[in-house]
């Protein structure tokens, strides 16, 4: 396995956002092979679990090819800041959840990808207890 760490920090320590808030924070990738990322992705993106189909829907995408990857350092963090939309906030109910959040993903040789996602919460609403 290629020995490479991801990290993707955001700003807000609580990882709850308003909507129309931005989404601040930083991404950064080390380890002795950074060299041999051939391209990467940054988005920010929703998705649903539970019941039924799953949906997924990305709100901010930024591709990094190859050309642009040489004449930077992942090792130097990134920063990032993106306006968040309005809906769909963050819902926990017990059929299905809609979780936000933020990935990088990393395509590597021989077809290889390393893909780490940060959570963070939408909106005022509270995760739903079960009695």
């Amino acid at each position: 396995m290629i020995g490479l760490n991801i990290h993707i920090r955001l700003d807000s320590d609580d990882r709850r956002y308003l909507p129309g808030e931005s989404l601040t924070g930083r991404f950064s990738v080390d380890g002795p092979e950074h060299d041999t990322v051939r391209a990467a992705e940054f988005s920010v993106l929703w998705h649903t679990t539970g019941k039924g189909e799953e949906d997924l829907a990305v709100h901010f995408f930024e591709r990094f090819s190859h050309e642009r990857i040489s004449q930077l350092d992942f090792r130097t963090p990134h920063p990032f800041e993106i306006r968040l939309p309005f809906s769909p906030q963050s819902y926990d109910g017990m059929i299905v959840k809609v979780c936000w959040c933020a990935r990088l993903r990393l395509f590597l040789p021989r077809g290889q990808e390393i893909v780490s996602e940060e959570p963070f919460r939408l909106g005022e609403t509270q995760p739903t207890l079960m009695n």
